[in-house]
């Protein structure tokens, strides 16, 4: 955590560390892992709450929670920007992190590979790899998809890529 900002390492030693080194082929183990996964996300999600700074709804979309949807935002020049968020459990999960989506800004953004997946290989996945499996998806979102959220939807907006809703309402009623 060297080299973090004070609010970053603030917020990460908050969200619990899991213990189960399970996937999705590992039966009781893995549901041993999913129910870390969600004691992490809802100890993330009250603590964003409590500091104001609600930015993520997620769920999983399938039973053997290996398929996750929501939504993400990032509030700039004091507009929302919404995203809709989805992504896979990889079969080798916990040593390899999860491919976050975020399928409206597909092809918008050099940091981005196929299908809207957020490019987080230089700085993200090291440190993945160097906590796994201590680390899980309320990890990815805190340390993967909210620095690429801060970097990036500005940029976007400020091009023209993005546009908030409302612009696209009124645009389309002309």
């Amino acid at each position: 955590m060297e080299g973090w900002d004070p609010n970053t390492k603030s917020t990460l030693t908050q969200i619990p560390l899991l213990a189960t080194k399970a996937g999705p082929r590992d039966g009781a183990a893995w549901t041993q892992r999913l129910k870390e996964e969600y004691k992490s996300l809802i100890a993330y999600t009250q603590m964003n709450k409590s500091n104001d700074n609600d930015w993520f709804r997620i769920s999983a979309a399938n039973p053997e929670g290996t398929r996750w949807t929501g939504k993400c935002w990032y509030v700039y020049n004091l507009l929302k920007y919404e995203f809709d968020l989805q992504f896979d459990i990889p079969v080798t999960y916990p040593s390899t992190a999860p491919e976050l989506e975020l399928p409206q800004l597909d092809g918008k953004t050099q940091k981005m590979y196929r299908g809207g997946k957020i490019c987080l290989t230089v700085h993200f996945k090291p440190l993945w790899a160097k906590n796994c499996p201590r680390f899980g998806i309320a990890h990815a979102l805190c340390l993967g998809l909210a620095p690429w959220l801060a970097a990036e939807v500005p940029i976007l907006v400020d091009s023209g890529m993005v546009k908030h809703k409302d612009d696209a309402t009124t645009s389309t009623e002309s």
